[in-house]
Parts: C-alpha cells; sequence; structure tokens
C-alpha cells in the first residue's frame, strides 16, 4: 500500500527554541541531538516525556502523531527520516528494517533545523484494511552525521489476540558451559517471556532455577537463538535439562535435552594406571611359575631327556 499524504504540509513543520543553558552547578545539557514524541499525542493520552509512540486503530483508519527532533548545538542540523519495521535480530535485540515502512508517512523526510532549536515533525500511520489483529512493532528513525536514533511505535489494531511461543532446539553446550536454546513467538503479540530451569541426573538435581523475565522482547512471528549459563554442571552425572517458558497471556512451553558428563581425563588416568597394574601382575605371575618349574632346558637336551625315559 502506498504511503498516504498528510493534510499539514511540510511548511507547517513547528519549530521552537530550545531552553537556555543551565545555571550554574546544574546538570550539564547533552550536545547530541535527539529525537523523542511530542508531548500529549497518541492515540492513549500520556503525561510529557512517553518514552515511545503508542497508536491503536482499526483496518483501515489514519493515525496521527507528532516526532521532536531537538538541535541543541551552535551548528544548523540536517535530519533524514523514515519509518521503519522493527524485527528481533538472531540473538533477540530489538532492530528495524532498512527499507521504510509503506504504513509510515512522515509531513518530511528531511528536515533542517537552525541552532538551539526543535522541530516537530507530524507523522501519520495508515492501517491497511487487510491488516491482521494484534501488534505491529516499528519505529521513527532519524539519521544525522553517522549517527542514527530509533523512537520505538507500537501499533496495535484491535480484534482477537494470541498469545502463543515454542521453546526449541534445546542442547547442552559442554566445550562453553552454557544451555542453548531457541524461543519462537507463534502469537500476534509482543511478549516478555520468563523462564525456569531445571536439570534432574542419577545422582538428584543439578539445577533449579525459578522462573525469571528473559532480557528480550520477543516479537511476534519472530524467533530468537539464547542461552542461559551454566558454569557448575556435575562432574559425573547423566542429567535431562528441562526449559519451562511462559509470557502474559498464558503462553507456555516445555522442551527437555539430554546430556552426559564424564571426567575423560580422570577416566583415562585410572585406565592407564590399571593397564599398568595389569601387566606387572602377568609378569609377576610368569616369573613366578618358572621359578616353581625350574629353568627350562633347551630344546636338544629336552627332546634326549624324553627319549631315554621312553627307553
Amino acid at each position: 500500500m502506498r504511503p498516504i499524504r498528510l493534510a499539514l504540509p511540510a511548511a507547517a513543520l513547528l519549530l521552537c527554541a530550545l531552553s537556555a543553558p543551565a545555571a550554574h552547578g546544574a546538570p550539564a545539557v547533552s550536545e547530541d541531538w535527539t529525537a523523542a514524541p511530542a508531548s500529549g499525542g497518541g492515540t492513549r493520552p500520556s503525561a510529557d516525556g512517553r518514552p515511545y509512540f503508542y497508536l491503536e486503530g482499526a483496518p483501515g483508519t489514519v493515525l496521527e502523531d507528532t516526532v521532536s527532533l531537538s538541535n541543541p548545538t551552535g551548528t544548523p542540523l540536517t535530519l533524514k527520516l523514515r519509518g521503519a519495521a522493527a524485527y528481533n535480530t538472531a540473538n533477540g535485540a530489538f532492530a528495524v528494517r532498512q527499507a521504510p515502512d509503506p504504513w509510515i508517512a512522515l509531513a518530511a523526510p528531511e528536515v533542517r533545523i537552525p541552532p538551539h532549536t526543535r522541530a516537530d515533525v507530524p507523522f501519520a500511520v495508515t492501517v491497511p484494511a487487510s491488516a491482521q489483529p494484534g501488534d505491529h512493532p516499528a519505529a521513527l528513525v532519524a539519521t544525522a552525521g553517522g549517527r542514527e536514533v530509533g523512537v520505538r511505535l507500537q501499533l496495535r489494531v484491535p480484534g482477537p489476540t494470541l498469545s502463543a511461543l515454542t521453546v526449541e532446539s534445546v542442547r547442552v553446550d559442554k566445550a562453553h558451559g552454557l544451555i542453548r536454546y531457541a524461543l519462537v513467538n507463534r502469537g500476534n503479540t509482543a511478549l516478555t517471556p520468563r523462564l525456569a530451569l531445571r536439570a534432574d541426573g542419577v545422582f538428584g538435581r543439578a539445577l533449579d532455577r525459578p522462573a525469571q523475565a528473559l532480557p528480550v522482547e520477543l516479537l511476534p512471528g519472530q524467533r530468537v537463538e539464547l542461552s542461559e549459563p551454566w558454569p557448575h554442571p556435575p562432574a559425573l552425572d547423566r542429567v535431562t535439562v528441562r526449559l519451562d517458558v511462559t509470557a502474559d497471556g498464558g503462553a507456555h512451553s516445555t522442551a527437555e535435552a539430554g546430556a552426559a558428563f564424564v571426567p575423560w581425563g580422570a577416566v583415562g588416568g585410572a585406565g592407564l594406571v590399571l593397564l599398568g597394574g595389569t601387566a606387572g601382575a602377568l609378569r609377576l605371575r610368569r616369573r613366578r611359575r618358572r621359578a616353581v618349574e625350574g629353568p627350562e632346558l633347551p630344546v636338544l637336551e629336552r627332546e634326549l631327556a624324553q627319549t631315554g625315559a621312553r627307553q
């Protein structure tokens, strides 16, 4: 779907002078430019200082908000703007696509901000008629001078929601002291999963960690590869590792993996000692047999002795 055209033209950008520098003794003002949600916007009323955009609308609706860009430096600043869909990287970090999101249209793709000035840039989100219910995470991204700043945009399309996830590919990485696994969000809402970890072996429970929130927000349809440290596994045991993952909305999944821990260095050393002891015992046994039977005669003398005995 093509981006919509905003009713507010780019020339209507709001430019506001920044407040004066802080008085002596106050915390220093950062010299870096910033991007943040403007005050009082969004479909969910909030006080100033919104940490992200939140918009909610049915398919076919147009939602509007404003991004605030501040230039506290003494030189003019040109910022490029784009909207981008969000995803999880392989290790679970929040990231955005390079291609512009066709749902998001900005009043201006590029803004020149004078020194010590703030620019408020309107934007609109068109929810396609075919949009599915649930979360559609995105971000507004501002770029200048090799620096990129993103402001999260949480878009919710009303309708039935499903919280569902699976934990897969569990394995014990003994070389690195890790339990590796994958999480997949199979629902249509963003999830903050919690993980409980347990390992039971022949000699009892080797690991027991209660449920704790994982440092990842799992976006709809995303798969991430994670790991948990296990620095002190048993030296000798066969264990079954069990992972229980839960999240709000009733999401739950369990998976297991087996692993055997054998101290091969100690086993190898004991084997060499055992082989050495066995060889020594065999040599000692041979010596004792020879002492009882007496020295063996040469073959010719033994044959002559046997011939004389028969005569």
